[in-house]
């Protein structure tokens, strides 16, 4: 039978104890237990972190003999006195002290750990996942909840020091088109009718501001049934804000100040605001993506004008055919990318949609270029000179549609830049990116598409080209991107109801399908809305990077694998025939 705590109560976390002659008592779970003989050493670890225990040949023969039963993760509650340690260890915080232990509880017993619960786990994710309760002692992932806590914590009291008001919303909604797949919930009482997990609390968030909630804050879980990647869970959560009688700046500088004082409050860094900003097409242009890494250069150039005449056949017909030539430059690069590794490069751009990658190698005197014998003279020089390459250098050129060739070479840019090793840790660049597109065209469809959701306000002087030309329309639409990561995404609402209508039949729905998707909220803004807008924070990302993790599983607790299936309870799961026959559901096993 396990000891009990009666009689004893936790006074100090194990890495707290201090004050030579007080006695305590601790509470935690063994790290590591050194039995000498005559002397036993165990590591109490709790989330604060490690304190010595010692007993000796003094120590009460049952509490030594106890001692020396003890075994990793074992859960010990210890009282004793504090003294100096003879042995001293600067790696902890403890590392001066330890406790000379009185009265020991073994509270439970551990069977052998399948890994070792040490900070630097070489053991692979997969397993740890398996047991992520275990995985979850290590000192690492304790940090990273903890630090995302604090970030949790720091928005509450920003955003109640500012006046905001934090308001639950539903997590069980109607089903609304807003990008991704919903996450579905048959209802029992209504057969045959499901209610949808929220993507984001936007709808119900604008029904707040015509209700007069001018300032509405939330911690939102959401759900979006999509592919998962490093900076993607299918649950996540948002700091989720709307603000009243408000324009764009009001919303960008509330965003800045939460900013400053989080890094400031949990890092203790200084970010100076204002944030820069950029222009989504300037953001395209320069860096092939709406969420720029601006931590390292490698800009693209356009090289279109350049070899417009030029004799090689693939880039003036891309040319003749509307499209553009682009490049990027990698420096010093031509001694890590060899023609082999280039050609791995060429097979990773044909993934993405492009046809091939030219490229030019300065390794020697006279420049490598894989279509050089397709140039004229001076051509080559020419093309050097605009991309700014010198001996060392590695210039990548893609020629294909404007769009088809910027994204590429930003996805391009990316991957160059972190086999090189150019990418600076432990800095923080902040950026605005504004004036996106309002619509997009659907090359499947061949239909104008929302860039975001159709909630979203056209900026004033475009809504003359709503009818006649909608990719001369912009949104009063705003991203916080952090080295490269998308933050946040926010945008000024629409208010009027007239513009509201035009706007949804503009996206191609007919009087029926904006009753029965959007009825509700329609109705609501014929009763009168304030001017509003706001923004979803993503927590878990922004967790992510303040943590220095790589992925999103590395700062939530309970993480979804890539097939969005949790490995530790292992679910989804099915469900009985009985529990199925109640929802009038039936599984139908279809052809893979």
């Amino acid at each position: 039978m396990a000891d009990n705590m009666k009689g004893l109560k936790r006074t100090h976390y194990c890495g707290e104890v201090e004050g030579i002659g007080s006695e305590v008592t601790v509470g935690g779970y063994v790290q590591k237990a050194r039995d000498l003989g005559n002397l036993i050493f165990i590591d109490l670890r709790d989330r604060t972190g490690i304190v010595q225990l010692a007993f000796d040949d003094s120590t009460d023969r049952d509490i030594f003999e106890k001692a020396s039963s003890c075994r990793s993760e074992f859960v010990l509650m210890a009282k004793g006195t504090v003294r100096e340690r003879e042995s001293k260890n600067a790696d902890i915080k403890t590392g001066n002290i330890e406790i000379f232990v009185t009265d020991l509880r073994i509270l439970a017993k551990a069977q052998t750990p399948p890994f070792e619960i040490v900070d630097n786990s070489n053991t692979n994710e997969e397993l740890r996942l398996k047991y992520r309760y275990l995985d979850l002692r290590r000192r690492p992932l304790q940090q990273n909840i903890i630090m995302r806590s604090k970030i949790a914590k720091t928005a509450r009291d920003y955003f109640y020091e500012n006046g905001f008001i934090e308001i639950e919303t539903p997590m069980m909604i109607k089903s609304t088109p807003e990008g991704a797949r919903d996450y579905l919930v048959p209802s029992r009482v209504h057969p045959g009718s499901f209610y949808a997990l929220p993507q984001s609390p936007q709808i119900y968030k604008q029904l707040l501001m015509i209700a007069g909630y001018d300032r509405y804050i939330q911690l939102a879980r959401c759900f979006r049934d999509e592919d998962l990647r490093a900076d993607r869970q299918p649950e996540f959560t948002q700091i989720d804000l709307e603000m009243s009688f408000v324009d764009t700046e009001d919303i960008m500088q509330m965003a800045e100040g939460f900013v400053r004082r989080l890094f400031k409050d949990v890092l203790d860094k200084d970010i100076p605001t204002p944030l820069p900003r950029m222009t989504y097409t300037e953001a395209m242009e320069r860096y092939g993506s709406d969420k720029p890494d601006t931590r390292f250069g490698m800009e693209i150039t356009d090289l279109t004008d350049t070899v417009k005449n030029c004799g090689f056949g693939v880039f003036t017909s891309a040319i003749e055919n509307g499209g553009t030539v682009r490049c990027i430059t990698a420096k010093n690069a031509a001694g890590t990318f060899t023609r082999k590794e280039i050609d791995k490069l060429t097979e990773y751009v044909k993934g993405i949609g492009v046809k091939g990658l030219a490229y030019i190698r300065w390794v020697d005197d006279a420049p490598g270029c894989s279509f050089g014998k397709f140039l004229g003279e001076g051509e080559l020089e020419a093309i050097l000179e605009k991309a700014g390459a010198e001996k060392g250098d590695v210039v990548f050129i893609i020629a294909d549609k404007k769009n088809t060739a910027l994204t590429s070479l930003g996805a391009l840019r990316l991957k160059t830049a972190k086999q090189l090793d150019i990418i600076p840790e432990g800095m923080f660049n902040f950026l605005w990116i504004t004036e996106f597109p309002f619509f997009e065209w659907n090359e499947e469809t061949q239909h104008w598409d929302a860039m975001h959701h159709p909630f979203t306000m056209p900026m004033d002087e475009c809504l003359q080209y709503l009818d006649t030309a909608p990719e001369k329309v912009f949104a009063k639409a705003y991203d916080l991107v952090l080295n490269g990561t998308e933050l946040s995404s926010g945008s000024i609402r629409i208010t009027d109801y007239e513009l509201q209508q035009k706007m949804f039949e503009s996206l191609g729905l007919t009087d029926e399908e904006i009753q029965a998707k959007f009825g509700f909220l329609v109705d609501a803004y014929k009763y009168g809305a304030a001017p509003h807008g706001g923004m979803g924070i993503g927590l878990d990302r922004l967790a992510m990077i303040m943590c220095g993790a790589d992925s999103l599983r590395d700062v939530t607790a309970f993480p979804k694998v890539q097939n969005a299936s949790e490995l530790m309870s292992d679910c989804p799961a099915k469900v009985d025939d009985e529990s199925l026959d109640i929802l009038g559901i039936k599984v139908v096993k279809t052809e893979e």
